[in-house]
């Protein structure tokens, strides 16, 4: 019975090799961004597996979790076209957005989720068929929103709170997006956090671990550009004073 569990146990794995080893999407880029003057943007999607799928694609708010389902979403003001297409293997798809010039904030970036689905066609017995989907942010940018969205990082306001807490600011129209933020006192870790968006106007607190004494902390955390790439930043906090962090070189 023992050999009989193990031989069954290698099928199945090598079922699930099988399954996904037919199909894969790849999406050629991390997020995009959408001018308010432009009359579209778009994105491409390869398959690079050696199934043909059906590719799937639609938007939803930023809040909505993955796990709802796609009848649960607002009417938003983009059209995303095509909904549906057939890839082959080796596949090249280019998916457009649409805004309906209605229904979005002038005064700041809205943010949404684009999600890609892909769907297995062909269901051979005794496969498992898997639908895997991936997701990117869409950034909306209005007309004539002041300031860089390339120095929106270095304009959130840091400031050292009682009670042990760190408060982050952000004072601009823009989404800063964050990874690897690190709070330390000399070589002790106070606070990490893998990553953070932080909308227009939205204030953040994180809590430290206890401080020693009134030395200085020294922030760092590393923000993502417009284009996906990674541009890291540090700043010293010291007492309750506003702090601006400034890109490492």
């Amino acid at each position: 019975m023992f050999f009989s569990f193990i031989r069954h146990a290698l099928c199945v794995v090598c079922l699930l090799g099988i399954c996904t080893a037919q199909a894969g999407i790849v999406i050629n880029t991390t997020r995009v961004i959408y001018p308010a003057e432009d009359r579209e943007v778009s994105f491409g999607v390869y398959n690079n597996g050696s199934g043909e799928i059906l590719l799937q694609s639609w938007l939803e708010p930023y809040g909505l979790s993955a796990e709802a389902p796609q009848g649960a979403l607002a009417d938003l003001p983009f059209i995303m076209t095509p909904a549906l297409a057939r890839l082959g293997a080796d596949g090249k798809q280019l998916v457009r957005i649409i805004h309906a010039g209605r229904g979005l904030p002038a005064d700041r970036e809205s943010v949404f989720w684009i999600n890609v689905q892909e769907i297995p066609q062909v269901a051979r017995e005794n496969t498992l068929q898997i639908a895997v989907r991936q997701r990117i942010k869409l950034f909306f940018r209005p007309r004539e929103l002041p300031g860089d969205p390339a120095r929106a990082a270095g304009q959130l306001q840091w400031r050292l709170l009682q009670g042990d807490r760190l408060e982050v600011f952000n004072p601009g129209p823009y989404h800063v997006s964050m990874l690897g933020i690190v709070v330390r006192q000399a070589e002790r870790e106070l606070a990490r956090h893998e990553s953070r968006m932080i909308a227009p106007q939205q204030r953040w607190q994180v809590s430290l671990k206890p401080r020693s004494g009134s030395a200085a902390l020294d922030l760092s955390f590393i923000a993502i550009n417009d284009f996906g790439g990674q541009e890291p930043y540090a700043a010293r906090l010291q007492g309750d004073a506003l702090a601006q962090a400034g890109k490492v070189p």
